[in-house]
């Protein structure tokens, strides 16, 4: 059986293929688009998951999509949108029907249950509590619940307009970052700060019975306004709202640093709840709001819970791994296993891949000097240690690409992490993004507990802990001593295990700093040819293509000026990013 996922017109379209409950293939339309968050549908990743699964549409059993559409209606309707902006509920069954061309069954599932299905059924455990949390789905914010086997069931749920999501972005919005985009940043600059604003973030928002809580509207204008926060934030602050560009102060890293002290408050509480509910000892969750990976750290070390899986693309994007998912229980009655041996999902790989002859004639094509390491892998890992060894940004690009928001060594950036002036090389030339924006360290998976508070595999990079290295890693180590490690098992990511173990034999150190692969406001990496686009335009200094590296170095004069010029053409022809930055996209 194949089923089709789709999650979309919202932000981060995406498409997956189910095959007999097994999880084939997986991408986000940016990625093909270089339309940063394309909530357009998912074209190019549906024709992707065709190929990949080596089917055509006649074989496809069911789509299925991502929330209720005439139940978003009805919100959409009490917010007191004008008619004339409220969208077509029957848009989404349209659309996938006259651009994909299919002509059998829809299924429809509310967004807020395929969040809970993609994380539960790709936990691998036979029972846990579920927690869903994000801006907002249909009515849903937050959500409370189980599952068992096949099936989930929801306990409770918090509804618009109260959302932990939505405060969160308000914050971010006010703090002078990009709504559905700067949460990070927000997250990021927290332990710069003190939580000297906590009564009057916990004025913004007030924990009630059970697993319920309440926004205090008067502080928020995303109803029905044209940004997240009234003025009234502002009075309560005492301080004008931070405009994109203007100087982070000691003020601004404050309020920082109370939201999250807030959002992290309120999550624990109702992780407890939750646990009070169900007595089960394992937690999963999904949502936006479960990207904040310093929160997530916290329920795991503070919580009642024994174990945490949060679902790599627990984001929008993610939305069509667990609609595919509640397809095939509903059609089968059978529980999917998302991974081949029914366990936990290993790894996010689920990307277009390119075969090595096809690299070697793409750079053929291009003319430019690159050494082919074609059979010859130990030779290739030498020499791109030999580059980080002595201090260069390597753009790592090998197998499938990976699905959600981290690069977990498929598309990479990597460098040395004892490196003291890496952190800020990175972030002015190479990522061009703020300075206080942390990296995150990969490690050999059985060399973690050796240099990080943690007791446990973490492949995703959501979850933060303690440094405890007795390595200097000032390109990992943020301010407050922590750092987002994933740990690389070389059953899962042979080629990537060994760079790190050739890096370990050459320095004692058996971590790298990675980031994805992009640079800000563009989509990471997924075809050779972006990645070429990379090292001509941003600050790395090689870059390896499957069995092929370049070095920056060897370019001819003017390539890189040529290759931008060539370039600015295809970015002006259209958005580079399609959310709204200052209100949270609700339509």
């Amino acid at each position: 059986m194949n089923i089709l996922g789709l999650s979309a017109f919202f932000h981060e379209s995406a498409c997956c293929l189910l095959r007999d409950g097994v999880l084939v293939a997986a991408a986000e339309e940016e990625r093909f688009s270089r339309v940063k968050h394309d909530p357009r549908l998912p074209v190019s990743a549906f024709r992707f998951c065709l190929e990949a699964g080596g089917i055509g549409i006649t074989e496809v059993d069911c789509v299925a999509y991502y929330e209720v559409p005439i139940l978003k209606l009805t919100r959409q309707l009490w917010s007191g949108i004008p008619m004339d902006e409220l969208p077509d509920p029957g848009r989404p069954e349209r659309m996938i029907r006259e651009m994909l061309g299919w002509e059998g069954p829809v299924l429809c599932f509310e967004h807020h249950a395929s969040h809970a299905a993609s994380a539960f059924f790709g936990s691998g455990f036979s029972e846990a509590a579920v927690l869903t949390v994000d801006g907002v789905g249909e009515w849903a914010t937050t959500t409370y619940g189980t599952g068992r086997g096949a099936a989930l069931e929801r306990i409770s749920e918090v509804e618009f307009p109260h959302s932990l999501g939505l405060l969160y972005s308000a914050i971010t919005s006010w703090l002078g970052f990009a709504v559905n985009d700067g949460e990070y940043k927000v997250m990021g600059l927290a332990p710069y700060g003190t939580p000297r604003f906590l009564n009057e973030m916990r004025r913004l928002v007030q924990s009630g019975s059970g697993g319920q809580f309440r926004l205090d509207l008067q502080y928020f204008d995303f109803i029905n306004g044209r940004q997240m926060f009234s003025p009234r934030l502002s009075e309560l602050l005492g301080a004008p709202p931070r405009q994109r560009g203007d100087e982070i102060t000691q003020l601004h890293r404050d309020v920082a640093r109370s939201v999250q002290a807030v959002l992290e408050e309120v999550l624990l509480e109702k992780a407890d709840w939750l646990h009070r509910q169900t007595g089960l000892p394992d937690l999963c969750m999904a949502g936006g709001v479960a990207l904040n990976v310093v929160t997530n750290g916290r329920i795991l070390r503070e919580g009642p819970f024994e174990r945490l899986f949060v679902q790599p693309a627990a984001g929008d994007s993610g939305g069509c791994l667990g609609a595919a998912a509640l397809a095939h229980a509903a059609m089968t009655g059978q529980r999917p296993r998302l991974s081949t041996d029914g366990g936990p999902m290993r790894h996010a790989f689920l990307g277009p891949r390119w075969n090595p002859d096809a690299v070697a004639d793409l750079v053929a094509a291009t003319g430019l000097p690159a050494l082919d390491f074609r059979s010859r892998t130990a030779e290739l890992l030498e020499a791109v240690v030999d580059r980080l060894a002595r201090g260069e940004v390597v753009g790592w690009f090998h197998g499938a690409m990976e699905m959600g928001p981290r690069a977990l060594g498929a598309r990479s950036l990597l460098a040395d992490p004892r490196d003291p002036g890496m952190r800020d090389r990175l972030n002015r030339l190479v990522k061009k993004r703020e300075a206080f924006r942390p990296f995150a360290p990969s490690v050999l998976a059985d060399r973690a507990a050796e240099h990080f508070a943690l007791d446990h595999p973490s492949p995703f990079m959501l979850e933060t802990c303690a440094v405890t290295s007795p390595l200097e890693l000032p390109a990992v180590t943020h301010v407050d001593g922590s750092a987002r490690p994933q740990t690389v098992d070389p059953a899962v990511a042979p080629r990537y295990a060994a760079l790190l173990e050739a890096f370990r034999r050459r320095t004692g150190c058996p971590l790298l700093v990675n980031t994805s692969f992009n640079v800000a406001g563009e989509p990471i990496v997924a075809s050779p040819v972006d990645a070429l686009f990379s090292l001509g335009t941003s600050g790395i200094d090689a870059l390896v293509l499957e069995d092929f590296l370049l070095d920056r170095a060897g370019l001819p004069d003017g390539w890189g000026e040529r290759l931008a010029a060539w370039r600015a053409p295809q970015q002006s022809s259209g958005p580079r990013s399609a959310i709204s930055e200052e209100l949270y996209t609700f339509v």
